[in-house]
């Protein structure tokens, strides 16, 4: 899976559980929606180094 599809997939589901926390007041969706957010962190700053290191040694 390329990383574009990662971050699509990622931000889908994101932003299903943020409509259902702040809409509904799902606090489940609430919960869900800080695990992704942080694995969004995650891969955003996996892109940056790859991002970097592609561009320094390529």
């Amino acid at each position: 899976m390329s990383r574009m599809d990662e971050l699509k997939e990622l931000m889908a589901g994101l932003e299903e559980d943020l409509v259902k926390f702040y809409e509904k007041g799902n606090k489940a969706a609430g919960t869900r929606a800080r695990k992704q957010l942080q694995e969004l962190k995650k891969l955003s700053q996996d892109i940056r180094l790859e991002i970097q290191d592609i561009k320094n040694n390529g």
